[in-house]
């Protein structure tokens, strides 16, 4: 199994439109945290995109190709790009130059988003949620394939016999589909044979089996073959030498963060006592080495997945912390799950 990271990059906002101190360190911080993630000998490390002045990732391309500079080996991806909202066309280039770059590092997970301030950002109508992303897939999917395009669209203008460049070093750049629960999503992803990721994080993994099972019945419906479909899961994480300290030092980021998610969403309030529900019998990979070990290793015994993203909430957390949990899950978390999971698949 590939183990990785993913972040949102949240960020204190600076409220102000120059001199975002809080955001040029943030930066400098997840530089040092993919750095780090590579050193380590972690295999994938993912930048999501938000719109939004608490995350300071808007540009997941463009973190990659700063990242691509100072790493050797390490996977780089988006998690996930709100391709709704963005042109394709684009899309592909940017990320083929992080391939070139990177010598053929670079992934998109391409998703609907779970926050929609990029629609009226970049002039699109929610009414087309499900239609504006059916449509760009199609065509991301298939600039990914052909060098010279020819395309016609409902939300886009149309392409004739054009040229996309430049062209990545791989023969194709790796496209994941990023999704949170919907069936639909689940059965697109394997009617198009697709990897796909998989955020779970507020409900118990358990209940997401039927929605992989999903998607990989879709695959076989469609003719393919579902034992070599690639599956992400992705939790928040945060490890720590003991079960308490983990639990102490995560918990009053987490909470903020679910609170100014939740306000926004009608949610109740986070209590302590529903974040230990969620850390003991839930989602949440907090805790020890052997927790998180413990945790991983019930998610593959539940979905076979190929890869695991450790999904950073950083807040409030000192950085030299975050850093101490990217070395935990580089050196004592991910040797033990891939000698697991290498056994079991022997």
């Amino acid at each position: 199994m590939e183990i990785g990271i993913s972040t949102f990059g949240e960020v204190q906002p600076d409220g102000t439109a120059g001199k975002a101190e809080h955001a040029h360190r943030r930066v400098q911080e997840l530089l040092e945290e993919v750095k780090l993630a590579d050193e380590v000998g972690l295999d994938v490390f993912a930048f999501g995109e938000h719109h939004r002045p608490d995350f300071v990732i808007s540009a997941p391309e463009i973190m990659m190709a700063a990242a691509a500079a100072i790493t050797k080996k390490i996977k780089l991806s988006s998690s996930v790009t709100v391709l709704s909202s963005a042109d394709p066309v684009r899309i592909f280039q940017n990320f083929a130059t992080v391939d070139l770059i990177s010598g053929g590092r670079a992934e998109i997970i391409a998703g609907r988003g779970s926050f929609t301030e990029s629609f009226p950002l970049f002039g699109y109508h929610l009414n087309d949620y499900d239609e504006l992303f059916t449509e760009k897939l199609n065509l991301l999917l298939q600039i990914n394939e052909e060098e010279v395009v020819s395309w016609q669209g409902k939300y886009r203008e149309s392409i004739v016999k054009r040229g996309i460049y430049p062209r990545p070093i791989q023969s194709s750049i790796p496209i994941w589909i990023g999704v949170g629960g919907t069936p639909a999503s689940a059965q697109r992803a394997g009617k198009l044979n697709l990897p796909m990721a998989v955020a779970i994080l507020g409900s118990p993994p358990e209940q997401f089996v039927p929605f992989v099972n999903l998607y990989r019945k879709s695959a076989t419906d469609a003719g393919h073959d579902a034992s070599k479909l690639q599956l992400a899961i992705s939790s928040q994480f945060y490890v720590a030498e003991t079960e308490q300290q983990a639990a102490n030092e995560f918990y009053p980021s987490y909470e903020r963060l679910m609170n100014r998610v939740g306000k926004d969403r009608g949610w109740s309030p986070m209590s302590r006592q529903q974040f230990d529900y969620l850390r003991n019998s839930g989602p949440l990979v907090v805790g020890s080495v052997q927790r998180a070990i413990d945790k991983i290793m019930h998610q593959y015994e539940l979905f076979q997945n190929t890869r695991f993203l450790a999904q950073l909430v950083t807040g409030s957390i000192p950085h030299k912390q975050v850093l101490k949990t990217i070395e935990l899950l580089g050196t004592r978390v991910a040797p033990v799950i891939r000698k697991e999971t290498k056994k079991q698949q022997l």
